[in-house]
């Protein structure tokens, strides 16, 4: 299980009703090709080893013998497959009654066995009239000569793992207001496995999607989900083989209806675990009675086989791909800022708003933020103050930019040029102009953020930040300078989504030549612009030569911040995401950078001013990121370093 991924298969065999011995076959044929596909736990559908459409033929001895037959057959199949789970449904006959039940197999010897718990009467299906609804607690039974578990409250762990622990619905279970899933997940499952026999009619794959993928992200698990399909009696229904991996509310893997398709996924069950140990609401094991009813059945270990992951990683996971979505995605993180400024301008019975504009993306959005929350309050937009203050590395684009945007806007545009005065200062330390470091550049940015304070104060106004999350990670701002406000709007918007932010509102501004503006600001380098410009006037200082791609930066943010993701997972999956774009050895550079980065600057997030949470990553020292300012990298750095040896990097 390296990485926390395990393969996961959900597969239908093409079945003859009522022919245990042609089925068992064909199960035997899918078994062999999910463990060449490096599965490590397959799932079947529900009473697969006979058919699910038997009807009455489940009341007759010959069916159910056979069925017994074969689930010893199959249990001896899967000893030459060591290290894989197999689950596999079938009729078993427990004191006089009949039970819908999975069986789980594994190296050879059954594992346990679990019934269905809900038995349905519809008119379609009218189980009750040969199955007995199963029962909580477990009991054991002999079964070819070994002891088996049996039972509705049966949790697999497998091996020394704390982890992968494996736990069974039927079908109906999960259509019942209270599905026995829940009281598996709250006992410490992280897995589910679903046997259905679910029919199509218009409109119910969509439902069963939507539901599967729903009981993941409710119970913070991966939930596989196989179900039967051809070769089912179609006498009055039929079926799709609609088969589904979901991991916490995400599909992974969905067949294509009607095909019998065998489905993989790579369930990410490190994620699952570190969700949950964030979530206080998820409480494992909170009924007694409950907990003393399970049985928890220790298994052999899965098989660790080295995998070419079978799952998507996307390169901007901030930023959705679907342009309808992004646009509805957009308007209500601008919603989320506009409404969060406006409520503290109201409570400050602020009538005034004061930003550094630059011509760049960040204040660009600020300014937008701020124009939609003064037509919120009817406020005259006169009150935004947008001060430009040109210095040594200014440039006429971005200059020129700053001013056509806010006349635009229709805001109050004021030009201080800070070169006399940041020369002076640097004259009353005894800075030589000349020499361009950290004091040359920070120099400006505190004169700026200076200017913009007293400014606020003449005009009893708001001072707005521009800075966003992805700097506030990486601490690229000045302290006491860019880094501080009185109420940043952009501090929880990574700039991957700033860029979309911006481009949606030049899309649908409705004026020309605002947008015409806005995609030009869009077209320029990102830069603090605090050195000199090269001799043709073009930006000189271009952030990402200097701290590294923001994608690359926003991917490893939102991994290591949402999912807790250590160093050598995210280089692993890093290079998945960007295999097209850099080099493993530019992506191992770039996350050394971003790592040692994020916890060196820590004492600047740990002062941030108020701002918006839009997302479910965001670094504010109040809510999302309670981080020591001296915390140690040491372990982090330990690991980048293996990373560093495995693979020759300089």
């Amino acid at each position: 299980m390296k990485d926390g991924y395990i393969r996961a298969a959900a597969m239908t065999p093409k079945i003859k009703v009522a022919d245990c011995r042609y089925n068992t076959e064909q199960i035997k044929e899918l078994i062999t090709k999910a463990y060449d596909n490096k599965a490590a736990i397959v799932s079947f559908p529900e009473l697969c080893i006979t058919g699910y459409t038997c009807n009455d033929l489940f009341l007759q001895d010959t069916l159910i013998d056979e069925a017994y037959n074969s689930l010893i057959d199959l249990k001896k199949y899967t000893g030459q497959y060591e290290g894989m789970a197999v689950v596999v449904g079938l009729p078993y006959m427990y004191m006089g009654k009949l039970y819908n039940v999975a069986a789980v197999l594994m190296n050879g010897h059954i594992i346990g066995l679990v019934p269905k718990m809900n038995i349905p009467n519809y008119a379609e299906f009218y189980e009750r009239r040969q199955f007995k609804e199963g029962f909580k607690g477990n009991v054991s039974v002999n079964i070819d000569g070994e002891d088996v578990d049996f039972g509705g409250s049966l949790i697999c762990q497998f091996g020394s793992s704390n982890k992968v622990k494996l736990a069974i619905e039927i079908c109906e279970d999960l259509w019942t207001p209270a599905p026995p899933s829940i009281r598996h997940a709250l006992n410490g499952a992280t897995i589910i496995v679903n046997l259905s026999a679910s029919n199509e009619t218009i409109g119910k794959s969509a439902y069963r999607r939507e539901l599967v993928k729903g009981q993941s992200a409710r119970l913070v698990c991966g939930y596989i989900y196989s179900t039967a399909g051809d070769g089912e009696s179609t006498q009055d229904i039929v079926f799709g083989a609609h088969n589904l991996i979901c991991e916490n509310g995400t599909v992974l893997a969905e067949a294509k209806k009607f095909t019998n398709e065998a489905v993989y996924a790579d369930i990410d069950v490190d994620r699952i675990c570190s969700e949950r140990r964030r979530m206080s609401t998820f409480d494992v094991n909170v009924d007694e009675n409950m907990k003393e009813a399970y049985k928890y059945v220790t298994c052999p270990e899965l098989k660790k086989r080295t995998l070419e992951l079978k799952r998507y990683f996307d390169k901007a996971p901030f930023v959705p791909d679907d342009k309808k979505e992004r646009d509805a995605r957009c308007e209500e993180i601008l919603d989320i800022q506009t409404y969060g400024l406006k409520k503290r301008l109201e409570h400050t019975n602020c009538k005034s708003a004061v930003i550094g504009i630059s011509g760049g993306l960040d204040s660009t959005l600020a300014l937008l933020v701020t124009v939609r929350a003064f037509d919120i309050l009817n406020l005259d937009r006169n009150g935004i103050n947008c001060i430009t203050m040109p210095c040594f590395g200014t440039t006429d684009r971005t200059y020129n930019n700053a001013v056509k945007m806010t006349e635009k806007l229709g805001c109050t545009l004021r030009e201080i040029n800070i070169k006399k005065s940041v020369r002076q200062h640097f004259e009353d330390i005894g800075h030589n102009e000349d020499v361009h470091n950290v004091t040359y550049e920070n120099g400006q940015a505190r004169e700026r953020t200076q200017i913009l304070m007293d400014i606020a104060n003449q005009t009893n106004g708001m001072v707005i930040g521009t800075g966003d999350m992805s700097e506030l990670a990486l601490g690229w701002a000045t302290y006491n300078g860019d880094h501080m406000s009185m109420y940043g709007v952009n501090a929880s918007v990574p700039k991957t989504l700033v860029r979309h932010l911006v481009r949606y509102y030049a899309d649908t501004c409705a004026n020309k030549e605002l947008s015409e503006v806005l995609i030009d600001v869009l077209d320029t380098p990102v830069s603090p612009e605090l050195l000199p410009p090269n001799e043709d006037g073009t930006i000189h200082q271009k952030t990402e030569d200097l701290v590294g791609p923001y994608e690359l930066h926003d991917f490893f943010m939102y991994h290591m911040l949402r999912f807790g993701v250590g160093p050598e997972k995210l280089f692993r999956i890093a290079n998945i995401a960007f295999a097209n774009d850099y080099s493993p050895a530019v992506i191992y550079k770039w996350l050394r950078t971003f790592t040692w980065r994020f916890f060196a600057q820590q004492f600047k997030r740990s002062c941030l001013p108020d701002g918006p949470k839009v997302g479910s990553v965001a670094v504010s020292p109040r809510g999302d990121l309670r981080m020591p300012s001296d915390a140690s990298p040491a372990a982090w750095m330990e690991k980048l370093d293996r990373i560093k040896e495995a693979n020759g990097f300089e």
